[in-house]
Protein backbone atom coordinates (compact mmCIF):
# COMPACT_ATOMS: atom_id res chain seq x y z
CA UNK A 1 0.00 0.00 0.00
CA UNK A 2 3.29 2.27 1.12
CA UNK A 3 3.38 2.41 -2.59
CA UNK A 4 0.76 2.82 -3.86
CA UNK A 5 -0.03 5.93 -1.98
CA UNK A 6 3.11 7.03 -2.79
CA UNK A 7 2.87 6.86 -6.57
CA UNK A 8 -0.48 9.00 -6.13
CA UNK A 9 1.48 11.57 -3.56
CA UNK A 10 4.43 11.84 -6.61
CA UNK A 11 1.30 12.47 -8.98
CA UNK A 12 -0.59 14.99 -7.41
CA UNK A 13 2.70 17.18 -6.63
CA UNK A 14 3.60 16.86 -10.39
CA UNK A 15 -0.16 18.24 -10.94
CA UNK A 16 -0.09 20.58 -8.43
CA UNK A 17 3.17 21.80 -9.38
CA UNK A 18 2.54 22.36 -13.51
CA UNK A 19 3.40 26.09 -14.26
CA UNK A 20 0.20 26.58 -16.09
CA UNK A 21 -1.71 25.98 -12.54
CA UNK A 22 0.62 29.21 -11.18
CA UNK A 23 0.15 27.49 -7.19
CA UNK A 24 3.86 27.16 -7.20
CA UNK A 25 7.31 28.01 -8.96
CA UNK A 26 10.76 26.73 -8.41
CA UNK A 27 10.89 25.59 -4.46
CA UNK A 28 7.42 26.46 -3.40
CA UNK A 29 5.09 24.36 -1.35
CA UNK A 30 5.05 20.69 -0.11
CA UNK A 31 2.87 17.88 -0.03
CA UNK A 32 2.02 15.15 2.21
CA UNK A 33 -0.22 11.44 2.47
CA UNK A 34 -0.67 8.94 5.09
CA UNK A 35 1.34 5.62 4.69
CA UNK A 36 0.37 3.84 7.27
CA UNK A 37 -0.61 4.16 11.38
CA UNK A 38 2.60 4.91 12.06
CA UNK A 39 4.29 6.98 8.95
CA UNK A 40 3.67 9.20 6.06
CA UNK A 41 5.21 10.61 3.19
CA UNK A 42 6.20 14.67 2.83
CA UNK A 43 8.24 16.42 0.32
CA UNK A 44 11.90 17.09 0.89
CA UNK A 45 13.40 19.91 1.41
CA UNK A 46 14.71 22.25 -1.31
CA UNK A 47 13.06 19.46 -4.28
CA UNK A 48 10.37 21.18 -6.18
CA UNK A 49 6.56 19.58 -6.95
CA UNK A 50 6.99 19.87 -10.78
CA UNK A 51 8.92 17.49 -10.96
CA UNK A 52 9.22 15.65 -7.46
CA UNK A 53 9.82 11.54 -8.15
CA UNK A 54 9.33 9.03 -5.22
CA UNK A 55 12.66 9.66 -4.29
CA UNK A 56 11.66 13.28 -3.14
CA UNK A 57 9.88 12.26 -0.48
CA UNK A 58 10.67 11.34 2.99
CA UNK A 59 9.24 8.70 4.87
CA UNK A 60 8.52 10.31 8.74
CA UNK A 61 7.27 8.69 12.02
CA UNK A 62 4.35 10.47 13.42
CA UNK A 63 4.67 10.59 16.82
CA UNK A 64 8.27 11.20 17.22
CA UNK A 65 7.29 14.57 15.26
CA UNK A 66 3.85 15.07 17.02
CA UNK A 67 5.79 15.63 20.23
CA UNK A 68 7.16 18.46 18.92
CA UNK A 69 4.01 20.42 19.08
CA UNK A 70 4.14 20.38 23.38
CA UNK A 71 7.60 20.36 23.79
CA UNK A 72 9.48 23.19 25.28
CA UNK A 73 12.71 25.11 23.54
CA UNK A 74 12.25 23.77 19.94
CA UNK A 75 14.74 25.85 18.31
CA UNK A 76 16.26 25.65 14.63
CA UNK A 77 19.18 22.46 15.76
CA UNK A 78 15.98 20.77 17.82
CA UNK A 79 13.53 20.71 14.77
CA UNK A 80 16.43 20.06 12.72
CA UNK A 81 17.52 16.90 14.76
CA UNK A 82 13.94 15.76 15.39
CA UNK A 83 12.68 15.57 11.76
CA UNK A 84 16.25 13.94 10.81
CA UNK A 85 15.68 11.37 13.84
CA UNK A 86 12.22 10.90 12.68
CA UNK A 87 12.89 9.72 9.35
CA UNK A 88 12.63 6.56 8.07
CA UNK A 89 15.35 5.73 5.32
CA UNK A 90 15.77 9.59 4.25
CA UNK A 91 18.65 8.75 2.51
CA UNK A 92 20.36 12.34 3.26
CA UNK A 93 17.20 14.08 2.34
CA UNK A 94 15.82 16.68 5.06
CA UNK A 95 12.06 16.72 5.74
CA UNK A 96 10.18 20.05 4.84
CA UNK A 97 10.36 22.34 7.45
CA UNK A 98 6.30 22.33 7.34
CA UNK A 99 6.71 18.43 8.61
CA UNK A 100 5.09 18.97 12.06
CA UNK A 101 2.30 20.62 10.05
CA UNK A 102 1.79 18.11 7.79
CA UNK A 103 1.56 15.71 10.62
CA UNK A 104 -1.02 17.22 12.44
CA UNK A 105 -3.71 17.48 9.78
CA UNK A 106 -3.08 13.67 8.68
CA UNK A 107 -4.35 13.08 11.79
CA UNK A 108 -7.47 14.59 10.88
CA UNK A 109 -10.90 12.78 10.40
CA UNK A 110 -10.79 12.27 6.57
CA UNK A 111 -7.40 13.71 5.75
CA UNK A 112 -5.10 11.39 3.70
CA UNK A 113 -3.70 14.01 1.64
CA UNK A 114 -2.30 17.47 2.25
CA UNK A 115 -1.17 20.21 -0.22
CA UNK A 116 0.53 23.55 0.80
CA UNK A 117 1.05 25.84 -2.18
CA UNK A 118 1.59 29.65 -3.05
CA UNK A 119 -1.18 30.66 -5.85
CA UNK A 120 -0.18 33.83 -6.83
CA UNK A 121 -4.39 34.99 -7.46
CA UNK A 122 -4.43 33.70 -3.61
CA UNK A 123 -1.70 35.83 -1.85
CA UNK A 124 -2.82 38.89 -4.08
CA UNK A 125 -5.52 38.73 -1.63
CA UNK A 126 -3.96 36.89 1.70
CA UNK A 127 -0.72 39.88 1.25
CA UNK A 128 -3.28 42.76 1.12
CA UNK A 129 -4.06 44.95 4.45
CA UNK A 130 -8.01 43.79 4.24
CA UNK A 131 -7.18 40.09 3.23
CA UNK A 132 -8.73 38.20 6.08
CA UNK A 133 -12.07 40.49 5.95
CA UNK A 134 -12.19 39.52 1.87
CA UNK A 135 -12.38 35.88 3.08
CA UNK A 136 -15.43 36.34 5.59
CA UNK A 137 -18.09 34.88 3.70
CA UNK A 138 -18.72 32.56 0.73
CA UNK A 139 -19.61 33.89 -3.18
CA UNK A 140 -21.07 30.97 -5.07
CA UNK A 141 -22.26 27.38 -4.59
CA UNK A 142 -19.42 25.07 -5.63
CA UNK A 143 -16.72 26.97 -3.80
CA UNK A 144 -18.77 25.77 -0.77
CA UNK A 145 -18.73 22.37 -2.31
CA UNK A 146 -15.19 22.42 -2.75
CA UNK A 147 -14.02 24.31 -0.32
CA UNK A 148 -16.49 24.17 2.60
CA UNK A 149 -18.47 26.24 4.63
CA UNK A 150 -15.46 28.72 5.76
CA UNK A 151 -11.86 28.87 5.06
CA UNK A 152 -9.58 28.80 8.21
CA UNK A 153 -7.40 32.68 8.27
CA UNK A 154 -4.08 32.12 10.26
CA UNK A 155 -2.06 35.16 10.97
CA UNK A 156 1.92 35.57 9.46
CA UNK A 157 3.42 33.11 11.40
CA UNK A 158 7.20 31.85 11.38
CA UNK A 159 7.81 28.99 9.44
CA UNK A 160 8.11 25.35 11.32
CA UNK A 161 6.89 24.74 14.73
CA UNK A 162 5.30 28.12 15.63
CA UNK A 163 3.11 27.80 12.48
CA UNK A 164 2.62 24.24 12.91
CA UNK A 165 0.95 25.36 16.32
CA UNK A 166 -0.78 27.93 14.98
CA UNK A 167 -2.42 25.73 12.48
CA UNK A 168 -3.41 23.51 15.42
CA UNK A 169 -5.12 26.01 17.17
CA UNK A 170 -7.30 27.63 14.62
CA UNK A 171 -8.09 24.05 13.06
CA UNK A 172 -9.31 22.90 16.31
CA UNK A 173 -11.17 26.38 16.85
CA UNK A 174 -12.58 25.65 13.91
CA UNK A 175 -13.66 22.32 14.08
CA UNK A 176 -15.55 23.52 17.66
CA UNK A 177 -17.69 26.04 15.56
CA UNK A 178 -18.36 24.19 12.80
CA UNK A 179 -18.48 20.56 13.78
CA UNK A 180 -16.47 19.17 10.92
CA UNK A 181 -12.65 19.63 9.21
CA UNK A 182 -12.09 22.55 7.30
CA UNK A 183 -11.20 22.02 3.94
CA UNK A 184 -8.96 25.16 3.09
CA UNK A 185 -6.69 26.81 5.57
CA UNK A 186 -5.42 30.58 4.39
CA UNK A 187 -2.07 31.95 5.75
CA UNK A 188 -1.21 35.52 5.45
CA UNK A 189 1.16 36.16 3.80
CA UNK A 190 2.10 33.15 3.20
CA UNK A 191 0.15 30.70 0.99
CA UNK A 192 -2.90 27.91 1.20
CA UNK A 193 -3.40 24.54 2.17
CA UNK A 194 -5.45 22.07 0.91
CA UNK A 195 -6.10 19.10 3.35
CA UNK A 196 -8.60 15.63 1.83
CA UNK A 197 -9.56 12.16 2.03
CA UNK A 198 -8.11 12.05 -2.21
CA UNK A 199 -5.56 13.63 -4.50
CA UNK A 200 -8.89 14.74 -6.30
CA UNK A 201 -10.38 16.32 -3.33
CA UNK A 202 -7.43 18.51 -2.70
CA UNK A 203 -6.86 19.18 -6.08
CA UNK A 204 -10.34 20.59 -6.45
CA UNK A 205 -9.83 22.67 -3.34
CA UNK A 206 -7.27 24.69 -4.68
CA UNK A 207 -8.74 24.81 -7.83
CA UNK A 208 -11.43 26.21 -6.18
CA UNK A 209 -9.97 28.38 -4.25
CA UNK A 210 -8.00 29.83 -7.24
CA UNK A 211 -11.27 30.59 -8.57
CA UNK A 212 -12.64 32.16 -5.58
CA UNK A 213 -9.84 34.55 -5.43
CA UNK A 214 -10.21 35.62 -8.94
CA UNK A 215 -13.57 36.57 -8.62
CA UNK A 216 -13.27 37.83 -5.12
CA UNK A 217 -11.02 40.81 -6.51
CA UNK A 218 -13.29 41.16 -9.36
CA UNK A 219 -16.82 42.10 -7.04
CA UNK A 220 -14.38 45.15 -6.00
CA UNK A 221 -14.49 46.37 -9.32
CA UNK A 222 -18.66 46.64 -8.84
CA UNK A 223 -19.21 47.59 -5.03
CA UNK A 224 -17.29 44.86 -3.78
CA UNK A 225 -18.54 41.20 -2.76
CA UNK A 226 -22.58 39.76 -1.82
CA UNK A 227 -21.80 37.19 0.81
CA UNK A 228 -24.33 33.99 0.72
CA UNK A 229 -26.37 34.24 4.75
CA UNK A 230 -25.15 31.72 6.92
CA UNK A 231 -28.64 29.99 6.31
CA UNK A 232 -27.81 29.48 1.97
CA UNK A 233 -24.21 28.36 2.87
CA UNK A 234 -26.01 25.56 4.89
CA UNK A 235 -28.36 24.96 3.02
CA UNK A 236 -25.63 24.67 -0.41
CA UNK A 237 -23.52 22.58 1.65
CA UNK A 238 -26.21 20.11 3.21
CA UNK A 239 -28.38 19.06 -0.08
CA UNK A 240 -28.46 15.58 -0.80
CA UNK A 241 -27.53 16.81 -4.81
CA UNK A 242 -24.64 19.09 -3.66
CA UNK A 243 -23.58 16.13 -1.70
CA UNK A 244 -23.46 13.76 -4.42
CA UNK A 245 -21.58 15.92 -6.60
CA UNK A 246 -19.15 16.60 -4.24
CA UNK A 247 -18.15 12.82 -3.67
CA UNK A 248 -17.79 13.01 -7.39
CA UNK A 249 -15.56 15.86 -7.66
CA UNK A 250 -13.37 14.67 -4.48
CA UNK A 251 -13.42 10.78 -6.44
CA UNK A 252 -14.59 9.24 -3.71
CA UNK A 253 -17.53 7.77 -5.71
Amino acid sequence: MSQDVLSELVALSNRIGDPANDFVILGEGNTSTRCDAETFYVKASGTELRTIKAEGMVRVRFETVLKLLDAEGVDDQVMKDTLAAASVDAGGKRPSVETVMHAFLLQLEGVSFVAHTHPTVVNAITCAKDGQQAFVGRLFPDEIVCCGVAPIWVPYTDPGIDLARQVRDQVRRYVEEHGLRPKVILMQNHGMIALGATPAEVEAATHMMCKTARVLAGTYTFGGPHYFSGQQVDRIFSRPDEKYRMAILDGKS
